[in-house]
């Protein structure tokens, strides 16, 4: 067979094909109901603050005073936590955490996470203190630094630049929250269209 009749037997199949006018799903004002999984993860997030106080009072291997201390979820992404461990975001809230018994601190902690989560609020500061006078030295940065991996809002965190207290605060990125996540899709869908 030559490259002539290949061409026009190609041709000929595909003689009825037409271009697609545009490739953009118009979006309905219709909201989809969440699906069985959504639901679920969602009835886990809120059981999880219930149960909050499954935060360890263990004893636990402690860091030193001067220890630089950081931990990221998977999908967060490098840059995101770049920034954030260079104290590049705004800080919207604050917790001080300074002369509190290690069960204040995890009750004040649970709390500050679960109300900033309820308000949007992303990027915060733990002050927790380095702890060098403390006995153990650094208890509660240890801890502090031990418990918010295991809280489900915590996508991230880092100790603080100098300005902010360095190794005796944590930067803390909680999740988005769906309304955030939802102006985010708006937003890059205006940026695309």
């Amino acid at each position: 067979m030559s490259c002539h009749d290949e061409r026009s037997l190609f041709l000929d199949e595909v003689a009825d094909v037409r271009p697609i006018r545009h490739d953009r799903i118009p979006l309905t004002g219709a909201k989809l109901a969440p699906t069985e999984a959504q639901l679920a993860r969602r009835h886990a997030a809120s059981a999880e603050w219930q149960t909050a106080d499954h935060l360890t009072m263990e004893p636990i291997t402690l860091c030193d005073p001067h220890d630089l201390v950081g931990f990221k979820r998977d999908g967060v992404q490098e840059g995101v936590y770049k920034k954030l461990r260079l104290g590049k975001y705004p800080l919207q809230a604050s917790l001080d955490l300074h002369q509190k018994t290690l069960n204040e601190a995890r009750q004040a902690v649970v709390h500050f996470i679960r109300d900033c989560e309820q308000q949007d609020l992303r990027c915060l500061l733990i002050r927790h203190g380095k702890g060098e006078r403390s006995t153990p030295r650094a208890l509660l940065k240890s801890y502090v630094s031990a418990w918010l991996p295991h809280l489900p809002a915590v996508m991230a965190m880092h100790s603080a630049e100098p300005r902010h207290g360095g190794s005796g605060a944590l930067y803390v990125l909680l999740r988005k929250s769906e309304r955030n996540k939802a102006e985010n899709r708006e937003r890059q869908q205006k940026r695309l269209g």
